[in-house]
């Protein structure tokens, strides 16, 4: 099947916590895949327990852990009892995938690693996320969005220079190593069914500081191949002006005017077309010498309008140029709801109201892909799936008893 079920029929293991590996397998999910998540018995993942609404974390069903676990099902298992051990082998023996992102070595310790997995399951794709990977120096160092980020050399390119660092303000480290993951899984699935490695499964080691790295090519290419150390620009691209923000009557605007036709149209829709015949302006190089005196001039009129004004008239005359919006404001723009990115869930077990919630960032076929069920309630689905694997009821009923379940 393809489309936007292309992963229908492929089963995943969710043994992740917090953000990294359930964004992961968010996307999964959302792609078809079936995505059982393997949680800790009473308390689940972390994520249940986070979250800007303190009553839903009381329930266990915290903002942070709805926001990518929709269209999963959960499971839970003491994976430090041997018969929670057996039955997580059962499971293997049935998936297709499975995703932990655990510190290095945990899994080998409770005797769950990739060698006895893939022994139980020659065709499991083992997906193992952690901070700084699976062998190195750094292997065991605890790893948080932040710390990442600040290794990674994003917070001392973000803010201004000379005013400290910043970090970004979302966790971008988490998202972007979950993001990897994705599409390393995606490609490990599509190699096996094509007959790659004999059609077996293979151990994919994802870092979540090697991942940010890698989405940093220009400003690190600029220091690897030009010798030249990054810098904190603030709002402004560094590789042009006038690019970057700028304000107006009532916020901001960003103007992309990267190329000589796109600043002499600016000039023109500024009345300022005195400044392209200006010594200090008349090619890339002099703007980007002169940013500063160049930014003061156009934020003059600029300050005379509204940012609606604006926009409008640049991207009339072929200038790049947007709004500078809250997330509130981008969220209740036609362009997101047209496009079906947001998805509702009505009256949510265990939260016991209705939500909204991000799908993913892919369209296939013109159909954003979804799902069908809400995030789950912690192991909402022990029952159906150890009866799938011929325990009976008093063998669940026992399991749960003393604490397997």
């Amino acid at each position: 099947m393809f489309g936007s079920q292309s992963l229908s029929g492929i089963t995943v293991l969710d043994l992740t916590n917090v953000l990294a590996g359930p964004f992961c397998c968010h996307q999964l999910a959302h792609l078809g895949a079936e995505v059982i998540k393997v949680e800790a018995p009473g308390r689940g993942d972390l994520a249940r327990q986070l979250g800007a609404d303190m009553g839903l974390n009381e329930k266990l069903m915290g903002i942070s852990f709805m926001a990518q676990n929709a269209g999963k099902k959960s499971i839970t298992l003491n994976l430090k009892d041997a018969r929670g051990k057996d039955i997580l082998k059962k499971l293997v023996e049935r998936a297709d995938v499975l995703v932990e992102n655990f510190r290095p070595g945990v899994m080998d310790r409770l005797g769950l690693g990739y060698d006895v997995l893939a022994a139980v399951n020659p065709k499991l794709v083992y997906c193992a996320i952690s901070g700084f990977g699976q062998t190195g120096p750094m292997k065991k160092l605890p790893a948080y969005d932040q710390i990442v980020q600040g290794l990674s050399g994003i917070m001392t390119i973000t803010g201004e220079e000379d005013k400290g660092t910043y970090r970004v303000g979302y966790p971008v480290a988490d998202t972007i190593g979950g993001m990897t993951a994705a599409f390393a899984i995606s490609s490990a699935l599509a190699g096996r069914a094509l007959g790659n490695k004999d059609g077996k499964g293979c151990f994919i080691d994802i870092s979540m500081l090697e991942s940010v790295i890698a989405t940093m090519g220009w400003v690190v290419s600029n220091y690897l191949v030009a010798g030249k150390e990054p810098t904190a620009n603030g709002n402004d691209n560094f590789t042009s002006s006038p690019s970057g923000a700028f304000k107006t009557a009532d916020g901001q605007i960003n103007i992309a005017a990267n190329k000589q036709e796109q600043f002499e149209a600016l000039c023109g829709v500024l009345g300022l077309e005195a400044l392209i015949e200006d010594d200090r302006f008349t090619s890339r190089k002099e703007r980007l010498e002169n940013r500063n005196v160049l930014t003061a001039l156009l934020e003059r009129v600029l300050t005379t309008e509204n940012t609606g004004h604006w926009v409008d008239k640049f991207n009339a005359v072929g200038v790049p140029a947007g709004a500078v919006l809250t997330v509130p404001q981008v969220l209740a723009l036609p362009q997101i709801a047209d496009r079906g990115m947001l998805a509702s869930f009505e009256n949510v077990p265990g939260a016991d109201r209705d939500i909204r919630i991000l799908k993913t960032g892919i369209k296939m076929d013109g159909e954003a892909p979804s799902v069908d069920m809400p995030p789950p309630v912690l192991g909402q689905d022990n029952s159906d799936i150890l009866a799938s694997l011929g325990l009976s009821k008093d063998d669940i009923a026992t399991l749960a008893e003393e604490g397997v379940l």
